[in-house]
């Protein structure tokens, strides 16, 4: 299974980002050739790694859960943060600074996830995560007395969501 599930899943996005490119179905020969080619050094090169965690990334509902939070939660956050922003490059209301948070996530799905989003969500860049599972974050805005505030103050409900699907 070490080589499959690597393989196919690199075949099938491959196929679907090249879709239309041909008259074989809606695949040129050649795109499937590359195709082919491309997902195999995909499988190869990573059998050991998701070999482990082949159950773990296919499982149904991890991908039912993170296609809500995308659209959804983390879409709403990224709305709400471009307007605080937008705010805050208008008035020059910043205070720049740099916090740390546990949001006590166990797995690196999970961390992950959630250090994405915040990078992504603007105003927030995560710069790193510590052995203990800590957070460092840029923050725009530091509010006076939130020096270490609860993951929940920095980045609302994501924590919650990260944990959701990842753990």
């Amino acid at each position: 299974m070490g080589f499959t599930a690597p393989f196919l899943w690199s075949l099938i996005v491959y196929l679907l980002l090249t879709a239309g490119s041909g008259k074989v179905i809606a695949w040129s020969p050649g795109e499937l050739i590359a195709g082919i080619v491309i997902a195999a050094i995909i499988g190869y090169a990573t059998k050991e790694v998701m070999d482990e965690k082949v159950g773990y990334f296919f499982s149904p509902r991890r991908w039912l859960l993170f296609i809500v939070y995308a659209i959804g939660p983390f879409f709403f956050a990224m709305a709400k943060a471009n307007i605080d922003v937008a705010y805050r490059v208008i008035t020059g209301k910043i205070r720049p600074g740099i916090v740390r948070i546990s949001p006590d996530l166990t797995r690196d799905e999970s961390r992950t996830l959630l250090a994405n989003s915040i990078t992504l969500t603007p105003g927030t860049f995560t710069l790193e995560i510590d052995e203990e599972g800590n957070f460092y974050v840029h923050w725009i805005n530091v509010p006076p007395g939130k020096e270490k505030p609860t993951p929940e103050e920095l980045c609302g409900y994501l924590p919650k969501w990260a944990r959701r699907i990842g753990e």
